[in-house]
């Protein structure tokens, strides 16, 4: 893991070969991108890493549904709620990016990226989750954690939120 100039935590490659080797990290990489085209107001380059049938998914107050108020340009990016990822992971076929702003707001996108394209969104506001891999064990005998992700915000550790289990 390394942390980048925007202080998100993310995977390090040492070569362009390791995007063919690793197609996650190019969906890694994508998701990314996305983030860093919000920040600077590049509302172009967003609607290029988005499927025209975005398949979109919320969970928490309808209040903050900040992300498709700007994705679908209710706002501005000037005039909404900053995404600064704190981290940037690959969970399986999803990219999870998780972000807080002190103890009123804490966030959880899972996305999902074919052929270089985001085709699903899934938001997670004021929201515990945790992604558990729920397929069948293969020959295990012994008893496996089968929890891939949890959240982790580190300045809502005493905060009731309500929790979700994302199954994958």
């Amino acid at each position: 893991m390394a942390v980048n100039s925007n202080n998100i935590e993310t995977q390090v490659l040492e070569s362009d070969t390791d995007m063919n080797v690793y197609p996650g990290v190019q969906n890694q990489a994508i998701v990314q991108s996305l983030y860093r085209a919000l920040d600077d107001g590049d509302m172009d380059a967003v609607s290029k890493l988005l499927a025209s049938d975005l398949e979109w998914w919320f969970h928490g107050p309808p209040k903050c549904q900040h992300m498709m108020r700007v994705l679908t340009g209710e706002l501005s990016l000037q005039a909404t709620f900053r995404f600064e990822p704190r981290s940037i992971e690959m969970v399986g076929d999803s990219v999870i990016a998780e972000g807080w702003e002190g103890a009123k707001a804490y966030w959880v996108h899972v996305w999902t990226v074919k052929d270089g394209l985001i085709t699903q969104f899934r938001e997670y506001f004021n929201t515990w989750l945790t992604v558990r891999d729920l397929r069948p064990p293969r020959c295990e005998v012994r008893r496996v954690n089968h929890t891939l992700w949890q959240s982790q915000p580190r300045d809502l550790v005493r905060r009731s939120l309500p929790g979700v289990l994302l199954a994958i």
